[in-house]
């Protein structure tokens, strides 16, 4: 069951940053903006970024369903009306405010053409938030891709000189210390070597040499991921890996686009995190789901 007392104690319409009469493109407009800023992806170690991205993805699936909007623009309007009575409202004057809450809600119940007893307008917003709860979980989870697939494009905007970048023009030699006698080779293999650096982007190719032991070579996709990998990468900490390009190093990039460490804050420890999130996002979706 849906959470309804976070919905009435919050105006959805300031969430978003929306005016009460904006159409419903606007309002996909104004979501698509706030929730990139605070989408999972982007803030890993930010819990209440995850808490703000979850309400605007409520309050999205309620706005642009006509009938849930009806109820929660009622129910709205019913409390600010309530705020405003009791504001001018004293003490000797509730059983007033009693009776005409009750008239009103008898009226409400007519009006509305629910069946059964008369429904104030939380009771009916409450049924409509748990419909959409239940319909809208595809709906959310196709607008949730959507913004990953702008944080991806975003992440890589810098990259977009790769589709000239010839990865094999530009491959990196891949040192460490062993013995020739050494069986482990230094505690280096394929396997591991694979581990540490594809977290910087995906690999070509990745050799390790069986006749010179202490050495590889790895062929990233991007220039980005090579320079990351070069700058960052030490592999074991008592044997530390020693990166560098085979040849001369690939031209510098456009200024603004030098890799620094928030790109490898961003592409490397959020990589590694974001799985994790996007799976306990899933379980909240489906826990509130079957409540």
């Amino acid at each position: 069951m849906a959470d309804f007392k976070k919905f009435s104690d919050i105006d959805l319409y300031k969430l978003i940053g929306v005016e009460f009469t904006a159409t419903e493109a606007e309002i996909r407009k104004s979501y698509r903006k706030k929730a990139l800023e605070c989408h999972p992806d982007k803030n890993p170690d930010n819990p209440k970024a995850a808490e703000l991205f979850h309400q605007l993805q409520d309050a999205l699936a309620v706005l642009i369903d006509v009938s849930a909007r009806s109820a929660y623009d009622r129910m709205l309007r019913a409390k600010k009306a309530n705020e405003l009575r009791n504001q001018q409202l004293d003490s000797k004057r509730q059983k007033l405010k009693s009776d005409l809450e009750a008239r009103e809600r008898e009226a409400a119940g007519k009006k509305t053409g629910y069946s059964g007893k008369s429904q104030t307008p939380e009771e009916i917003f409450k049924t409509e938030l748990e419909r959409i709860m239940r319909e809208n979980k595809k709906f959310l989870e196709e607008e949730n891709e959507l913004l990953r697939q702008q944080i991806y494009k975003e992440r890589h905007v810098f990259s977009s000189s790769s589709t000239t970048w010839d990865s094999s023009k530009h491959r990196i030699k891949i040192k460490w210390s062993t013995d020739k006698n050494d069986s482990l080779n230094g505690g280096y293999n394929h396997e591991n070597l694979t581990k540490f650096l594809n977290k910087y982007g995906d690999i070509v190719v990745l050799l390790v040499s069986s006749k010179k032991k202490g050495s590889g070579v790895v062929e990233f996709k991007t220039q980005d991921a090579g320079e990351m990998a070069i700058a960052y990468e030490k592999g074991i900490l008592e044997n530390p890996l020693k990166l560098s390009w085979i040849g001369d190093a690939p031209k510098n990039r456009k200024s603004g686009t030098t890799v620094t460490s928030t790109d490898y804050e961003s592409l490397v420890l959020r990589q590694m995190r974001q799985a994790e999130e996007r799976k306990r996002i899933i379980e909240q979706m489906i826990k509130e789901d079957d409540e």
